[in-house]
């Protein structure tokens, strides 16, 4: 952990997603000693935080996603993601780890059904991304199709595509 010239600890107050020089995704780790109230900010490797975290912490990226969702769905996926990230012994809920689906690893999606899901009213889009690949996650599939998205549609609102 960081230590102010104070003595006393230093504590995470907050963590930014970005790409850095070169591309490579980046953290931005803002932290803040509670005693004299000097403030410092280091840039590092996404996912190597060198002991500058002191708890569980969700990016500011993570969060702004888990806000948009209703009460009632932010609550339980906050429950399940936070679970998911104390297992791979880590203590940030970045961006990924909120869209990661059960079996541990990111769903890609068909073209189509990406532009498709962009059509999605943007209040219902994120919960869609979620409920599509935690369903693909739990049937084992590794990709969003069109069909599957069709075949969530038509479960949750009776909506399938009708031929």
């Amino acid at each position: 952990m960081l230590t102010c010239g104070c003595g006393r600890w230093m504590h995470t107050e907050g963590i930014e997603e970005h790409d850095g020089e070169s591309g490579a995704p980046q953290w931005f780790i803002r932290s803040e000693c509670k005693g004299c109230g000097l403030k410092v900010g280091a840039d590092v490797p996404e996912g190597q935080t060198h002991g500058l975290v002191d708890r569980l912490m969700w990016t500011d990226e993570a969060l702004h996603r888990l806000d948009r969702l209703p009460p009632y769905v932010a609550t339980l996926l906050q429950k399940d993601v936070e679970q998911d990230v104390r297992q791979r012994d880590s203590l940030v809920v970045s961006y990924d780890a909120l869209l990661r689906p059960k079996i541990g690893e990111r769903i890609e999606w068909e073209p189509e059904a990406e532009r498709r899901l962009e059509r999605v009213p943007a209040p219902v889009r994120a919960m869609a991304r979620i409920e599509l690949e935690r369903t693909a996650a739990d049937r084992g599939l590794s990709r969003i199709t069109v069909s599957l998205m069709e075949e969530v549609k038509a479960k949750y609102f009776g909506m399938g595509a009708s031929k």
